[in-house]
């Protein structure tokens, strides 16, 4: 999960900008998604059900309430229901944050090692890439990829803060944040290392689907 030099180093990698993609994270740059088909022109329809995250810290951090885009993400949205409903979700941390973008979905965020963040799956087979033209505006969810790979979408996610059109057509789009922002930019503002690892654990409490009212 790759403006101006000093955010090339912002979005979810764990090695060099300069590639794509890294494990378990974004770039600014590449080429990936002319690799893959990519739906033109489909409007986003909510699912019936809804995604909240809760945190642990609820003092310092609000709820974030997402809706969901079968139409545009069927994979990746059925794999995103799925550990959340297991509880793969819970504990995890969001491991990676700037201005920009907050990322997580990481299981080796929750172990004392933070070196490992960012590269961590769930043991479920990974998703395919499921590319649109829906615009990474403020509040859209992406999923992250290990590497090159475009068809390497698995547990890990992404917010996006503002405006980013490097991400168009290179990140699977499915789903936007429909209640929350503010406490996603809070999270976004944590102080945090050189790694934009949070210095102190952001963690998630729980994910869980609910249907809407």
């Amino acid at each position: 999960m790759n403006i101006k030099t000093p955010l090339l180093i912002v979005i979810f990698s764990l090695f060099a900008f300069s590639s794509c993609v890294q494990n378990g994270s974004v770039s600014r740059t590449g080429n990936s998604a002319k690799s893959s088909t990519i739906q033109e022109e489909v409007k986003p329809i909510a699912d019936d059900e809804i995604a909240i995250i809760e945190m642990e810290n609820s003092e310092a951090f609000q709820p974030i309430t997402i809706e969901l885009y079968s139409n545009i993400a069927p994979k990746m949205v059925a794999r995103f229901k799925e550990l959340a409903r297991e509880g793969f979700y819970n504990g995890v941390t969001f491991h990676r944050v700037n201005p920009s973008v907050i990322q997580a979905g990481d299981p080796n965020s929750k172990d004392k090692d933070p070196s490992n963040d960012g590269i961590g799956t769930s043991d479920k087979t990974d998703v395919p890439a499921e590319f649109s033209d829906l615009e990474y505006d403020r509040g859209i969810v992406g999923a992250a990829r290990k590497g090159s790979d475009v068809n390497s979408q698995n547990s890990q996610f992404f917010i996006t803060l503002k405006r980013e059109p490097g991400f168009d057509k290179n990140y699977t789009v499915f789903g936007k944040v429909i209640a929350g922002m503010n406490n996603a930019k809070t999270i976004a503002g944590v102080a945090r290392d050189g790694r934009e690892r949070p210095l102190d654990d952001v963690v998630i409490k729980s994910i869980t689907i609910k249907t809407k009212k």
